[in-house]
C-alpha cells in the first residue's frame, strides 16, 4: 500500500489533483449500481442543507474545483451512497492521558490510503480521509477525536455516508458533547457506532441507525455490533464479540498500561488479515487530543504527524495478505 501525507489549509491545487486522480474509481463505485439509485443533485444538496448547512459553502467550493459536474456533485454530498461493510475495533484508553486506538479493517483496492491535514473554515483538522473529504478517522484543533465502527446491520436508509458525518463533526464541534448533539440528529444511510473523545477527557459512542434514534453511550470500547447481534454471520466472521470482550478486559480486569494496550491492536483477535474475505487490517490509528498528536501504526513501524509540525510524505507499506 502507498500512502501519503497532504496538508492544504484551503481547497485548491492539491485537492484538486486528488480529485482528477482517485475520480474514475469513485465513479465507477457510485454509479455501480446504476444512475437512478442515487439521489439527484438538488435532493442532496438540499439535504446538506438541511442538516449540515455549516459545510455547504465548503461543498459548494469543492464541487467547483472537482469541474462542476452532475455525478461529482452527488458523489461529494455523500447523500444516499451505495452500502458499504467495514470490520474495525476502537477504544478510548482512559489513563492519565486519554488516547483514541482504532484498527481499520477494509478493502485495500478500495481505500484512499492518504492523510488529510486541512484548515477548511478555519478549524485544523487532520485524519484519515475517505472520499477525499470525509474522514473514518480524525482529530481537530480543538483536541476533539473522533473515529467509526460498522454497526453489524443491514438495513439501508435515506442519509449520509459516516465519513462526511465525521468531517462534519470535526470541523463544527470542539467537546464530545457538542458532538454528540450532532451525531444524534444527522441521519446516516447504514449503522455505525461513532466514538469521540475530546480534550477534556470526556468521551461517549453513539450507535447510529438510520431506522431507529441515535443512542448514546458511555461506552469506551466499539466492535461491529449495536446493543444487540442482529446480524448473526457476520458477527462470527467479524469476531466482533470476542474483539469486544478482548478490549474490555484490557480496560478493566487486567489494565494494561498505554504502550501494552496500543500493541494489543497489531496482534490477533484485533488484528486481521482476512484479506481474501474482502477486509483486513489496513492500519492502527492512535489520537492524542490533548497533546494535538496523531500516529499511523503498522506492525514494526510508526508514522507520527502532529497538528503543529505536520510534515508531507509518503510511506510504502507491506501487508501481509493485501496485495
Amino acid at each position: 500500500m502507498h500512502w501519503r501525507a497532504l496538508s492544504e489549509d484551503v481547497p485548491g491545487p492539491k485537492w484538486a489533483g486528488l480529485f482528477a486522480e482517485y475520480w474514475p474509481d469513485y465513479q465507477r463505485w457510485w454509479l455501480k449500481e446504476g444512475h437512478a439509485a442515487r439521489a439527484n443533485y438538488l435532493e442532496s444538496r438540499r439535504a446538506l442543507k438541511t442538516h449540515m448547512p455549516e459545510i455547504v459553502p465548503l461543498y459548494d467550493t469543492l464541487c467547483d474545483l472537482a469541474g462542476g459536474g452532475d455525478q461529482a456533485a452527488r458523489f461529494l454530498s455523500f447523500y444516499c451512497p451505495p452500502p458499504y461493510l467495514a470490520g474495525c475495533s476502537q477504544a478510548i484508553w482512559t489513563g492519565k492521558e486519554p488516547v483514541m486506538v482504532r484498527n481499520y479493517d477494509y478493502n485495500p483496492a478500495a481505500f484512499d490510503s492518504l492523510i488529510l491535514h486541512t484548515s477548511w473554515q478555519g478549524r485544523r483538522v487532520m485524519g484519515t480521509s475517505d472520499g477525499l473529504w470525509g474522514l473514518v478517522d480524525g482529530m481537530n484543533d480543538a483536541g476533539l477525536a473522533i473515529s467509526l465502527t460498522f454497526g453489524g446491520r443491514r438495513v439501508v436508509g435515506n442519509g449520509f455516508g459516516v465519513p462526511l458525518i465525521l468531517r462534519y463533526v470535526l470541523q463544527t464541534c470542539t467537546t464530545a458533547e457538542e458532538a454528540g448533539e450532532v451525531l444524534a440528529r444527522v441521519p446516516t444511510h447504514m449503522s455505525y457506532n461513532v466514538t469521540v473523545l475530546d480534550a477534556k477527557r470526556h468521551y461517549l459512542t453513539a450507535m447510529m441507525a438510520p431506522d431507529r434514534q441515535t443512542v448514546i453511550t458511555h461506552a469506551a470500547v466499539a466492535t461491529n455490533h449495536q446493543e444487540n447481534i442482529e446480524w448473526v454471520s457476520h458477527a462470527r466472521f467479524t469476531a466482533t464479540v470476542e474483539r469486544e470482550r478482548f478490549l474490555l478486559q484490557r480496560l478493566t480486569l487486567h489494565r494494561d498500561p498505554e504502550d501494552k494496550f496500543i500493541n494489543a491492536f497489531l496482534r490477533p483477535p484485533l488484528y486481521s488479515t482476512a484479506f481474501a474475505a474482502g477486509f483486513g487490517t489496513l492500519y492502527t490509528a492512535v489520537y492524542r487530543p490533548r497533546l494535538q498528536q496523531m500516529e499511523i501504526r503498522w506492525p514494526g513501524t510508526v508514522w507520527n504527524l502532529g497538528m503543529d509540525d505536520f510534515n508531507e510524505g509518503a510511506r510504502q507499506v507491506q501487508i501481509t495478505g493485501a496485495a
